[in-house]
């Protein structure tokens, strides 16, 4: 769905003077809280970080610190209270806890930003498209690697047909963790959502949906390497897509050589890139959006060619697109302010996890599994 504006014709609360930002209130600030969240609302025009909702003392203390003019919550019972007081809600709190707030938030009337994966369940994701139509509210999911500076540029290759027809699509979001670090990302517990299927897998496969269209036939293996580890940690994923392309995705915290990020062969090209996109370095450290933000040096562009080895200096040098998670929220921004089209809806949310509940299936039954 498109974005509706709310209440005035602004897109703001009926209590926020017209003209004024809208008033954020973020429900969560961990990793993806603080490092993602917070810092791209802050820093795009139209939007204001009012309340951030954390029952911890140091990250409390941590967001006071970045944003001195935040309110602080101790739950999200505290934030609905004055529901009325805000414009928008971000739900990055635990993926368990992703349905019960987006639908708490839908049904006070305010429109909803979820991190991924949205839900557990594609069934889950329609129910709160869904909610969301039904209310005339947004219900947008935050899948920042659209933004990739790889992604972006690999999209303008596909679309300009220098790779010709793509044949094959090889997509790695590879790691070397060899011990687990623990917490409900790597908890065993199916309530929680965890693993990396859910986890990365939640990127690439949205990735490869938004670039080759829908998926015909799902097949995946899920490991668990690492001593002490409760959840799939390498995990491979095949996709038949509607349009002929295959794609294989690696997600891994077991790779001890990492691989290239993307491979890309065509009739006419392909495309090799290594390396990840540098927004989620930058944001970690403390940098914040601004001039050269999402800039790569030219050491690490990816190339375009055929019939030779990128490492031995086939193709040519591919300039790297700048990366552009701003993009995001400015995109929100707009469908509040503006009925400016949803960046991502929930229902392509769902598709993606239609393929990640296949993958699951896949690998428990070692099996193909056909949509």
């Amino acid at each position: 769905m498109t974005g509706t504006p709310l209440g005035t014709a602004s897109g703001t609360a009926p209590g926020t003077p017209p003209g004024s930002p809208l008033r954020v209130g973020l429900v969560g600030y961990g990793l993806a809280g603080s490092v993602f969240h917070a810092p791209l609302i802050a820093a795009t025009e139209g939007l204001v970080l009012d309340t951030v909702v954390t029952s911890n003392p140091e990250r409390q203390q941590q967001a006071r610190a970045e944003f001195p003019d935040v309110r602080l919550a101790a739950s999200p019972d505290e934030l609905f209270a004055r529901a009325a007081e805000l414009d928008l809600i971000v739900v990055a709190s635990p993926n368990k806890t992703h349905v019960p707030l987006a639908t708490t938030a839908l049904e006070a009337g305010l429109p909803v930003v979820v991190d991924k994966p949205v839900a557990g369940t594609a069934a889950e994701a329609r129910a709160l498209a869904a909610l969301a139509e039904e209310r005339g509210l947004l219900l947008s999911v935050f899948q920042n690697r659209r933004w990739d500076n790889d992604f972006l540029t690999l999209r303008k290759l596909v679309a300009e047909g220098e790779l010709g027809d793509v044949w094959r699509f090889e997509s790695r979001f590879e790691r070397w963790r060899p011990k687990p670090k623990g917490g409900w990302r790597e908890s065993g517990d199916p309530a929680e959502i965890g693993g990396l299927l859910y986890d990365l897998g939640s990127h690439v496969v949205d990735q490869a949906l938004v670039l080759f269209g829908p998926a015909t036939s799902v097949y995946a293996e899920t490991d668990v390497r690492r001593p002490g580890a409760e959840t799939d940690d390498d995990t491979f994923i095949a996709i038949t897509h509607a349009g002929g392309v295959r794609s294989h995705l690696y997600v891994s915290a077991t790779t001890a050589q990492l691989g290239p990020r993307f491979r890309v062969l065509g009739s006419r090209a392909g495309y090799v890139k290594y390396g990840l996109d540098p927004q989620e370095a930058a944001l970690r450290d403390g940098l914040r959006p601004g001039p050269d933000w999402g800039v790569e040096p030219e050491s690490l562009w990816g190339r375009v060619g055929s019939g030779e080895s990128p490492v031995t200096g086939g193709g040519r040098p591919e300039p790297t697109l700048p990366g552009d998670y701003p993009a995001y929220y400015a995109a929100v921004a707009q469908a509040l302010l503006a009925g400016a089209p949803n960046p991502v809806t929930a229902l392509e949310a769902a598709a993606a996890l239609d393929v990640l509940e296949a993958a699951r299936r896949s690998a428990r039954e070692k099996t193909v599994v056909t949509l």
